[in-house]
């Protein structure tokens, strides 16, 4: 009779250079896929403007390419807890780089067949979502190696505020997309702004080979492999050995919604999902609350100028509440500032118009507080999971941002078309949600930043 012998593990050496590598790899696939993401949208005037389409039409189409990317979004995580984090963020860069390429053919198509181009043209920008996928990714693979390579107190204090600069590629990558249209639209057309967009992909590409998988995601994976292959205690041996919990073998889909992972699925989810009404009423649709005269009456003549103060703004808040995070908890941070963020924008509302310091300091305001804790939710998700749901949860939560800005878009428009003044459409279906967002964020678990999760 053969004797099983134990099977021996020896986690993958991750040094700080590798997480390092690690962490400017994730930057620049973060920007890129930015770039991609936010040039359709700035674009879509354009676009419509060459094919005729009314401004029912492009809106439409903007809302069913929300509702596609949103699927995408939720269907990477269970992907990314099956294949691993390093080929996830290959996916989701490769992916957005194609469908850039397959946005200027069906571009091409439109002007032949404008029916099968239209709907072409909405599943392809819907493949783009993995694009926006990506932040939920990064956050995943970057929170399991900081976990491994900063796991004394003084460093793991510093997590927070790492990623803060990653996902600082949001802001960067917008503002690279509107340069771009800047100098491409003159000498050509939309399009070459997507080809353009494909480039970066190579490098991410060559770039990923030198990305190493997360110890955790590697030690449940082989304990999986071992639970497969009958090797029941050798399993749990190794499991127990690097702290990962083999007790929940449901797919890392039904598992989200079990256990310690239900509560912040739903808790996390939903307070995401309504800071997202926010950022529909006070970024996508800024503009329009400011200068319609139903709002603040601002005229503001150079769009470049509200890019600026916006993307400088969540520049500043990624930073600000990256750093916050690491001292006050993430949780913590996160629910101050999207309680000021609502004070903020509700102050921006009740300001006399004409005041345009006043409203354009509050307003500023408001965006800090509103953007700033993304990146402190986000790497609040990879704290909040096991391994065995972490990039599940996450794609959960963020796609249920882009279920924001459906619901969002549609409650504002409904609210306008009867007759509500800006003012009041987005007082009700901005301010309110972003408060009540901070309040329900407190509902989930909270964790300490100087401690890692290794499970």
């Amino acid at each position: 009779m053969t004797v099983s012998q134990p099977t021996t593990w020896e986690a993958p050496v991750v040094t700080p250079r590798d997480v390092k590598i690690a962490t400017w790899i994730c930057f620049f696939a973060w920007t890129f896929a930015v770039y991609d993401f936010v040039l359709f949208g700035n674009l879509l005037p354009v676009i419509a403007a060459e094919f005729g389409w009314d401004a029912s039409t492009a809106t439409g189409l903007n809302t069913w390419v929300t509702v596609g990317t949103a699927l995408v979004a939720f269907g990477v995580g269970p992907i990314v807890d099956k294949i691993g984090r390093r080929k996830g963020i290959i996916v989701a860069v490769m992916g957005a780089a194609i469908a850039s390429l397959l946005t200027v053919a069906v571009g091409w198509l439109l002007g032949v067949v404008a029916g099968l181009g239209f709907i072409l043209l909405i599943i392809v920008r819907s493949v783009a979502g993995l694009g926006y996928a990506e932040q939920s990714i990064n956050a995943t693979y970057l929170g399991e190696m900081f976990a491994h390579a900063y796991s004394d107190p003084a460093k793991a204090r510093r997590r927070g505020f790492t990623y803060s600069l990653v996902q600082s590629g949001w802001p960067i990558g917008s503002v690279l997309a509107a340069a771009s249209i800047a100098i491409i639209l003159p000498i050509g057309g939309w399009e070459w702004a997507f080809v353009i967009a494909a480039f970066p992909a190579i490098f991410i590409f060559i770039a990923g080979r030198y990305l190493k998988e997360s110890p955790q995601f590697t030690a449940r994976h082989k304990a999986e492999r071992l639970l497969r292959e009958g090797k029941t205690t050798e399993a749990h041996a190794l499991a127990d050995s690097v702290g990962v919990d083999l007790t929940d073998a449901a797919t890392p889909l039904a598992a989200a919604f079990k256990g310690e992972s239900l509560r912040s699925t739903l808790v996390i989810g939903f307070s995401f999902l309504l800071s997202w009404l926010g950022v529909l009423a006070f970024v996508i649709l800024g503009t329009s609350v400011l200068t319609a005269a139903s709002g603040k009456g601002i005229t503001f003549d150079n769009a470049l100028g509200i890019l600026i103060v916006s993307n400088l703004t969540a520049f500043l808040g990624y930073l600000a509440f990256g750093w916050l995070g690491d001292r006050l908890g993430r949780r913590n941070a996160i629910s101050i500032g999207w309680i000021l963020s609502g004070l903020s924008f509700g102050g921006m509302l009740l300001a006399p118009n004409g005041n345009f310091p006043l409203i354009i300091t509050l307003y500023s305001a408001g965006l800090i507080f509103l953007l700033g804790p993304f990146a402190a939710l986000l790497f609040f998700n990879s704290e909040s999971f096991p391994v065995h749901t972490r990039a599940t949860g996450g794609s959960i939560i963020n796609a249920a941002g882009q279920l924001g800005a459906i619901i969002g878009g549609v409650l504002i428009t409904a609210s306008l078309a009867a007759g509500m003044s800006w003012t009041a459409a987005s007082f009700w279906w901005g301010v309110l949600p972003i408060f009540v967002a901070g309040i329900l964020i407190l509902a989930a678990r909270n964790v300490d930043p100087r401690k890692a999760r290794t499970d």
